[in-house]
């Protein structure tokens, strides 16, 4: 277990208590922390009470204080990365500002991240200062786009989504740095639009999704300002349910079981499938736990506001990074990318996929390995990644018409599709865990 941190030892003696390494603890700590500013800022900074510079303000030294709290000195970083790149922003042309950006941005991570992995920690995966850049990362790039998309291009050059998050005009530096650096998502994110951030700050966010759904303000929910206490609930209790799960599952289904010698001599092949699923599966609720406390601050703060379902149900789910249900029940590998890290897969269908002139779908995956981190297990799963997507679309393609003439052959194509596919993720992304090239190598053998 991890005693040492660059952040406070505050909580060492909780550190000892829980035997958790101190800089996971510092960061559940800090997330706690964040769910009752968030609650207090929403109540109490209210944009109907409070002008959007107290509210950029104190969203943004609140931000700072959990960075330094977590990280001690290596938060310098989070503030050299945003300050070099809205310099670029300011200084470059237009026509490449967006490129210059994307290089620093992603060559900045890369630095920290080879520093971090080869210098000091290999193989020690836990809280560390990286994680937040590598938001920031994709916060950086994607307003770099947005701006040039706003200001320099043409509306027809651009498609529906790339106009509705166009923006208009260059940020002020403390805008800049409230987006990157704001409380709700420095340590865990999730990425959100720069449009939509700065909506939620001035107190537009609800009557804009009642526009972009409606085209007008409808009437039957315009004097009624949303509330999230209720989702909130929902999600720090599916919060409380991942993390308990995560603890007891991952002791009993460690995933390095996976590389024994003895069990894959012993085992068969089966059975050593059958284990490779259900380890995966144990160690998953560890991101169910971080993301969805992530969305969670967000609500509490009153950001996330979707707009209204066909019931008349508030929709918070802005900026929610993952669907536990979708995930577990995919029936296709494409499923499962589409509702695991939402909000990353969002960013590489904006900044890549999207502008890609050619082999959208490997340099996606390339930029997902480079945007992830240097352990070697990143490239295999993504490297694995590709080829499975580009082998489950020409499958599916080829065979699923054959199901379409009845209901209990589509029950069957499902069952069928739901097997490999659990099967397909759990091969692919054991390397992803496993880190280091001799298990990822000993694994796939």
């Amino acid at each position: 277990m991890a005693t040492s941190t660059t952040g406070s030892t505050l909580l060492l003696p909780l550190s000892r208590a829980v035997q958790l390494p101190i800089d996971q603890v510092n960061f559940v700590a800090c997330q706690v922390f964040a769910l009752l500013a968030a609650i207090w800022f929403r109540i109490y900074l209210h944009s109907s009470k409070t002008s959007p510079l107290i509210r950029h303000v104190i969203a943004t030294l609140l931000g700072l204080y959990l960075a330094l709290f977590c990280f001690g000195w290596y938060a310098l970083h989070f503030i050299v990365q945003s300050g070099i790149a809205y310099y670029i922003m300011v200084v470059a042309g237009l026509e490449n500002m967006h490129k210059f950006c994307f290089v620093f941005a992603l060559g900045y991570l890369t630095l920290c991240q080879i520093a971090r992995v080869y210098i000091f920690d290999y193989g020690q995966y836990s809280a560390d200062f990286s994680g937040p850049m590598m938001i920031m990362t994709q916060k950086i790039t994607s307003l770099a786009f947005e701006i040039r998309d706003g200001i320099f291009c043409k509306e027809e050059e651009l498609t529906l989504s790339q106009r509705r998050l166009a923006v208009r005009r260059m940020p002020s530096l403390l805008e800049y740095l409230s987006y990157n650096c704001n409380f709700m998502g420095i340590l865990a994110g999730p990425l959100c639009s720069y449009k939509d951030y700065i909506a939620f700050i001035e107190g537009r966010s609800y009557q804009l999704k009642q526009l972009e759904a409606n085209g007008k303000e409808d009437p039957k929910h315009e004097q009624k300002e949303p509330c999230p206490n209720s989702t909130v609930i929902h999600k720090v209790i599916v919060c409380a349910v991942s993390l308990a799960f995560y603890m007891t599952a991952t002791r009993i289904l460690p995933v390095e079981y996976n590389i024994d010698e003895e069990f894959q001599e012993a085992s068969s092949v089966l059975t050593r499938i059958i284990y490779l699923y259900l380890s995966l599966m144990a160690a998953r609720p560890k991101y169910y736990f971080a993301w969805t406390l992530a969305d969670a601050i967000n609500n509490a703060a009153g950001f996330g506001f979707q707009g209204y379902d066909k019931n008349g149900e508030e929709n918070w789910d802005l900026v929610s990074n993952l669907d536990i249900k979708q995930i577990e029940f995919s029936t296709s590998f494409k499923m499962f990318i589409d509702h695991w890290n939402i909000q990353t897969a969002v960013w590489l269908k904006r900044v890549c996929y999207e502008r890609a002139t050619y082999n959208a779908t490997a340099r996606t995956f390339l930029l997902s390995a480079v945007w992830h981190g240097v352990y070697p297990g990143y490239y295999l799963t993504f490297f694995t990644g590709s080829l499975m997507t580009l082998a489950a679309r020409r499958i599916r393609n080829n065979v699923r018409h054959h199901f379409l003439h009845s209901s209990e052959l589509m029950f069957v194509y499902d069952v069928i599709t739901w097997i490999a596919t659990q099967v397909a993720i759990s091969y692919t992304v054991a390397p992803f865990v496993l880190l280091s090239v001799k298990p990822s190598l000993q694994f796939y053998r």
